[in-house]
């Protein structure tokens, strides 16, 4: 279950890192995955903007897709990629 706190949470955490390099991760459909670099350039209050580094295409993402794990988000930390969402399983034992 998504909670309204885990999403402000996140918005909260897109902010701050916008300028950021990251990696998407997510499915194309039918057994297709892709994984791209990208930087954040924007966020709003539904969605998220990145620039993807290979095409200079912009894609956008809402908050939900991270949560329900329809794409997922490391973050480079200056040294390697950290997700941006912890596991399901560790973040709410409820």
């Amino acid at each position: 279950m998504i909670y309204k706190t885990d999403i402000a949470s996140l918005k909260t955490d897109i902010n701050e890192k916008i300028g950021q390099k990251i990696k998407i991760k997510g499915s194309l459909g039918r057994s297709k995955l892709f994984e791209k670099e990208a930087v954040i350039e924007r966020a709003y209050s539904n969605i998220f903007v990145v620039k993807y580094k290979d095409d200079s295409r912009n894609g956008t993402y809402s908050y939900t897709d991270l949560l329900t794990n329809t794409v997922e988000v490391d973050v480079f930390n200056g040294e390697n990629y950290i997700p941006l969402v912890p596991i399901k399983e560790q973040r709410r034992k409820n």
